[in-house]
């Protein structure tokens, strides 16, 4: 049961978090800046939306839950592009206002995500017991963890 409400919030996270990256994408001017976003908002939601499919998996929801979970993912980060392109003559990207608000909301995202990936998915793999008792197997799995990280910070750089 507490599975099921903590993956309803991870999903609820996802969504936020989409959306804002749309926003970003949606806010960008520059060419110079628009085709970093486009690599890094692939290889992100790529790698979200494998995540979010081992949990979905993992929590075995009716087909149609996992329906609509999957159609919300799709759809989050086009209509965080489609909002900031249908406000942009009233919005700008570098007013006090907007940067506070961008802010908040991606620090307010990321701190939920770093939480949610480190206690309630990483935890409940690396507590495993077939993890615990193969030291092979946590080897691989922590540095397949440094990998993971070290790669998504040199795409974010």
């Amino acid at each position: 049961m507490i599975y099921i409400f903590l993956f309803k919030v991870l999903e609820l996270v996802i969504i936020v978090h989409s959306v804002i990256i749309g926003v970003a994408l949606g806010a960008s001017e520059s060419p110079n800046t628009i085709k970093p976003l486009i690599a890094a908002l692939t290889f992100h939601q790529f790698f979200e939306g494998i995540g979010l499919g081992g949990c979905i998996a993992q929590a075995k929801f009716d087909a149609r839950a996992v329906a609509i979970m999957a159609v919300f993912f799709s759809l989050t980060t086009p209509v965080g592009i489609a909002t900031i392109i249908g406000i942009t003559n009233i919005y700008s990207e570098t007013s006090p206002t907007a940067l506070i608000v961008e802010g908040v909301f991606n620090s307010a995202s990321a701190g939920i995500l770093i939480y949610m990936a480190l206690v309630n998915l990483l935890s409940g793999d690396f507590m495993s017991p077939n993890l615990q008792n193969n030291g092979k197997l946590q080897l691989g799995a922590n540095l397949s963890l440094h990998i993971g990280v070290g790669c998504m910070s040199v795409l974010a750089k």
